[in-house]
């Protein structure tokens, strides 16, 4: 059907600027010309920023966007802009952390006015339509800065001038000198905020921020104390069987509302589903509980299922709403259950997954219950077992079919939107969790996935040799960022240790390079590129907020390299990047634990595997197998075939590790002292298993 408005973002790729390209809002996509036409007819900008899968972006294009009225203020007193945040990380980032430094806190979708020269002089996040509940409605707002504007344009410039500064100090971080301290600290400042009775840390909402259960399991790795497991332990178990799982097609959703996990934001995140494969995985490791690993497993099959591009890469998210009603297509009516199921089987489910007559589960908008049921475990599935009078095993399989019954009636709903851009930095995320679930797991089809997603990063997101940002049909843009260039060079890192392939390992080091000539500065790397385009100011994140900073990785990758190829100004740069931003880490040391992961690789004992033999004869697998069973994350693995000559370019240490009369020989150096080469699988194991 005809739209009655289309304005410039009809042009434009971006998923989220597509679904404002018909709103009777005169928007511009973030250009030149935009702040050009506003410094011509004497106006604001009114910058918007959001992403396609975001509820709140909805809610406001909904009351605000799409209402001829309110457009009509937008359009006559501002030059309104849309910015896709995962499109453009970088305008995001300067803007929200304004956001911050002005109110305190901040989200999507971010709102900010500014001036023609780009200067901010107010945020916030959502407005309504009209003012109500102490909110200001946003056609107000907007007369009354257009007024401040007209009347006095200069103290607005002076105002966000003043702002701007503020904030481009705090992007200096204070140089330090790393300790293990930060880590004990951090481990302190987890326990101090753990809820003890429900999992997670703090109230509602909850996030699941996946790197800080990864930290805390490692940390029990270290220092042998039982309560950093016990917390991450709790934590990943009450993700699993509250409302935060999807438990009928599996999958994390992006945030519980409440404190006890059970009623969860809807949408799906590709990030979300690579830090929490990551952090099952490890916990897999840690402990060899295996519901762990089946937790992982599950989480790539949803990936692999919902998420993959036919170019090899993965999408980015789907939405929590479908027919404009949050979470519609994941809840559930008892008698909706009780018909795909049968009377028999549909009670049993309805009982094990709590769904009820009158509903878990309050619609949003109305706060009333409706009969809708989020799908969720109170209780263990050994104590349904009994109460039941089955075997747990039956128990599972049973449930289990009633599962992929209701998996495909739900499949005949209406979809959420699907977000199906590529992004470079969430690949190489996603590349990272199936090349070690390949290895947890014994599956190298996972590894295979990483590939090639990764062989798509490299190729045709990388035209002319430079990676780029984003992909979508058919079109690349946007140069890409640092922590683009640092999630793909750790997936290839981790790709190699899952295959073995030295194309892989070459691959990493050249992307660090790039990472390092492109976004290096005073020791800790900016987040856009010495020839990106110039915003305000040049931004650097430090912390780890919902995925890992580009710092963060790239102290990872770094380390990394230089345990992997012995070649020292790799840990020179680790080393510098890490005392670059060790005075800020103090700060708030559990804001920064995948920092503080890739700062164990310099603090803490680590080791060197070389492996010398026949990658394809059982004594060789024998002793990959056993090196990759003990859990000891500070470990670097290398197999050396004999003549393996590109593996001797990157890792010249390896020249001369062979095996011994005959045999598939490990070689395991810690901390530049080299032990016995071993021959048995067993003795091999022992050792790494050991603590330092």
């Amino acid at each position: 059907m005809p739209h009655a408005y289309t304005n410039r973002l009809a042009r434009e790729r971006s998923p989220y600027l597509l679904q404002h390209a018909h709103n009777p809002v005169d928007w511009w996509p973030w250009c030149d010309e935009a702040f050009e036409t506003a410094r011509a007819d004497g106006k604001i900008v009114f910058l918007s920023v959001g992403y396609s899968t975001c509820h709140w972006c909805h809610v406001m294009e909904r009351e605000t966007f799409e209402d001829p009225d309110a457009a009509a203020v937008i359009n006559t007193l501002t030059v309104p802009v849309k910015v896709d945040r995962e499109e453009r990380p970088d305008v995001d980032q300067v803007y929200m952390g304004i956001c911050h430094a002005l109110t305190g806190s901040g989200g999507w979708p971010l709102t900010v006015l500014l001036t023609p020269d780009r200067l901010p002089f107010f945020a916030g996040t959502y407005f309504p339509r009209e003012t109500r509940g102490g909110r200001i409605g946003f056609p107000e707002l907007l007369r009354r800065a257009a007024a401040l504007w007209r009347d006095d344009p200069e103290r607005l410039r002076r105002s966000a001038r003043e702002i701007v500064d503020r904030l481009s100090a705090l992007t200096e971080p204070p140089r330090g000198s790393l300790s293990p301290r930060l880590l004990a600290e951090a481990e302190a400042a987890f326990g101090a905020d753990f809820d003890a009775a429900r999992g997670g840390f703090g109230g509602a909402p909850k996030f699941p921020t996946p790197h800080n259960l990864v930290f805390l399991l490692r940390q029990h790795g270290r220092t042998g104390n039982p309560e950093p497991r016990a917390m991450a332990e709790a934590t990943l178990d009450a993700m699993v069987r509250g409302g935060l799982w999807d438990h009928v097609g599996f999958g994390f959703h992006r945030y519980a509302t409440d404190i006890a996990w059970q009623v969860p934001h809807f949408e799906k995140m590709l990030y979300d589903q690579a830090g929490l494969a990551l952090a099952y995985l490890e916990a897999y490791r840690a402990t060899g509980g295996p519901a762990y690993g089946e937790t992982a497993r599950r989480v790539l099959e949803y990936v692999l299922r919902d998420l993959s591009a036919p170019e090899g890469a993965f999408y980015s998210a789907e939405d929590a709403d479908s027919e404009g009603v949050e979470g519609k297509f994941y809840v559930w009516t008892r008698g909706e259950v009780l018909a795909a199921l049968g009377p028999g089987e549909g009670e049993r489910w309805c009982r094990v997954y709590g769904l009820t007559e009158e509903g878990n589960y309050a619609e949003e908008a109305t706060r009333e219950r409706t009969g809708a049921n989020i799908p969720r475990l109170d209780r263990p599935l050994a104590t349904w077992a009994g109460e039941f009078g089955l075997p747990p095993e039956e128990l599972a399989a049973r449930l289990e079919a009633s599962r992929e019954r209701l998996f495909a009636r739900r499949n005949e709903r209406v979809r959420p939107h699907r977000d199906d851009k590529v992004l470079a930095a969430w690949n190489g995320l996603m590349a990272s969790a199936l090349a070690r679930g390949a290895v947890v797991l014994e599956e190298p089809a996972y590894a295979e996935a990483a590939a090639r997603a990764l062989t798509f990063l490299l190729g045709p997101l990388s035209p002319g040799g430079r990676l780029h940002r984003r992909y979508r049909q058919g079109e690349v843009a946007v140069t890409a960022f640092a922590e683009d260039y640092a999630a793909a060079a750790r997936g290839c890192l981790d790709v190699y240790e899952a295959t073995f392939d030295p194309g892989w390992l070459r691959r990493a080091r050249d992307l660090a390079e790039e990472l390092w000539d492109r976004f290096g500065g005073d020791g800790a790397l900016f987040d856009t590129a010495a020839d990106a385009e110039a915003l305000v100011l040049r931004p650097r994140e430090v912390a780890d907020g919902a995925t890992p900073s580009a710092n963060s990785l790239a102290l990872e990758v770094f380390a990394r390299l230089g345990l992997l190829t012995g070649e020292p100004p790799w840990t020179d740069r680790a080393r510098g990047l890490a005392d670059a931003l060790a005075g800020r880490v103090a700060t708030h040391p559990a804001a920064f634990t995948q920092f503080l992961e890739g700062a164990a690789l310099l603090l803490e004992p680590t080791a060197e595997v070389v492996i010398a033999g026949d990658p394809t004869a059982p004594d060789t697998r024998a002793l990959v197998a056993a090196a990759r069973r003990a859990y000891a994350p500070g470990t670097a693995l290398l197999l050396a075939p004999p003549g393996d000559a590109e593996l001797a370019a990157l890792a010249p240490f390896t020249r001369a590790m062979a095996p011994a009369a005959g045999k598939a020989t490990a070689y395991l150096c810690r901390n530049a002292t080299c032990e016995a080469p071993l021959t048995d699988p067993d003795a091999l194991a022992r050792s790494l298993g050991r603590h330092p």
